[in-house]
C-alpha cells in the first residue's frame, strides 16, 4: 500500500469515527431528527452536485431505485436517526462502540439467513465480538448508562446490518456518489415528517451547534464519503475495509479527548476484543 493510500485511509477513518462526537455535541442544542433531516438535505444536494461534476448521472433501474429508497430509509433514516436520538442519553464513545459491531452482525445474519459458510476463525471472531460487547456493556450499565439510549443504538446498527444484506449488489458502482446523495435525500424526506410528529422543535443557536452541524454535514457527510470512493478505486474494497478496524478505538478516543468522556480499563479491553473479532471475521471473508 502506497503512502497516499495510507493517508487517505487514515483520514477517512478519523473523519468517520469523529461523527459520533460531533453528533453528540449537536444534539445537546437542537432536536435530533430535525437536525438530521436538514443535514441530509444539505449533504445529499452537495454529494449529487459533486457527482454531477464527476460526470455521474441519475440512471437507475427499478431494482436500483428500490435499493436506494430501502437503504436510504434503513441506513440514514433508522440507523443514524436512532443514533442521534440515542445520544441525548448515552455517550458518543458508547454509540461508536455499538455501531462498530456492524461487520460482526452482517456476518452473523449472513450465516443464519443466507447459509454462508463461516470458518472456525469467523465463528471465533463473532464470539470475541460478543465477549467484547458484554465487557463494555457490563461496565457501562453498572455505571448508569441509559437503557433506552442503548436500545436505540442497537436498533440502529441492526437496521444498518439488515440494509447491508438486503441491497448488496443491487446498485452498480458506476455512479455511487450520486446514489449516496439520493439516499440522503430519501432519509431527509422521511425524517422531517417524523420530526414534525414526535419532536417539539428546540434549537439553541450556539457556536458549538453551528460548528458541530457544519462539521458533521461537510466532513463525515460528504468529504469522508468522497475519500472512501477514491480509496476503494485506488486499492480495492477489501484492502480499504481494513481501515474500519480502527473505528472502535478512534470513536472512543475522540469522544474521550473532545468531550472528556470517561474511559475505563474495561472499555479499553472491550474495544480491543471487539476489534480482534472484526479482524477475524474480515479475514475469513478475504479467504472466501
Amino acid at each position: 500500500m502506497d503512502i497516499r493510500a495510507l493517508l487517505m485511509g487514515l483520514s477517512f477513518v478519523l473523519m468517520w469515527s469523529s461523527a459520533f462526537t460531533s453528533a453528540r455535541i449537536a444534539v445537546a442544542y437542537a432536536s435530533p431528527l430535525l437536525l438530521l433531516s436538514v443535514r441530509f438535505l444539505i449533504s445529499g444536494l452537495l454529494a449529487m452536485l459533486i457527482a454531477r461534476m464527476l460526470g455521474q448521472r441519475i440512471s437507475l433501474t427499478r431494482k436500483q431505485w428500490m435499493a436506494v429508497v430501502l437503504f436510504g430509509l434503513l441506513q440514514n433514516g433508522v440507523y443514524l436517526g436512532s443514533n442521534f436520538v440515542a445520544m441525548q442519553w448515552i455517550e458518543a464513545g458508547l454509540a461508536a462502540i455499538i455501531a462498530s459491531l456492524l461487520p460482526l452482525l452482517v456476518a452473523l445474519l449472513s450465516w443464519i439467513f443466507f447459509k454462508e459458510k463461516l470458518p472456525l476463525l469467523g465463528i471465533a471472531g463473532l464470539v470475541a465480538g460478543l465477549v467484547g460487547v458484554l465487557i463494555i456493556m457490563g461496565a457501562r450499565l453498572s455505571g448508569g448508562a441509559d437503557l433506552t439510549g442503548v436500545a436505540l443504538a442497537f436498533l440502529g446498527v441492526g437496521a444498518l446490518s439488515l440494509a447491508t444484506l438486503l441491497v448488496r449488489g443491487a446498485v452498480s458502482s458506476g455512479n455511487v456518489l450520486m446514489v449516496v446523495g439520493l439516499q440522503m435525500l430519501v432519509a431527509s424526506a422521511a425524517l422531517f415528517p417524523a420530526s414534525l410528529a414526535f419532536e417539539t422543535w428546540q434549537v439553541e443557536w450556539t457556536w458549538q451547534l453551528i460548528t458541530a452541524f457544519i462539521y458533521t454535514t461537510l466532513v463525515p457527510g460528504v468529504l469522508a464519503t468522497l475519500i472512501w470512493f477514491l480509496l476503494v478505486r485506488r486499492i480495492g474494497a477489501i484492502r480499504a475495509s481494513s481501515f474500519h478496524f480502527l473505528n472502535p478505538f478512534l470513536g472512543v478516543a475522540i469522544a474521550a479527548l473532545v468531550l472528556e468522556e470517561s474511559l475505563t480499563f474495561r472499555d479499553a479491553l472491550g474495544v480491543i476484543v471487539i476489534t480482534v473479532g472484526i479482524i477475524a471475521v474480515q479475514l475469513t471473508k478475504k479467504q472466501n
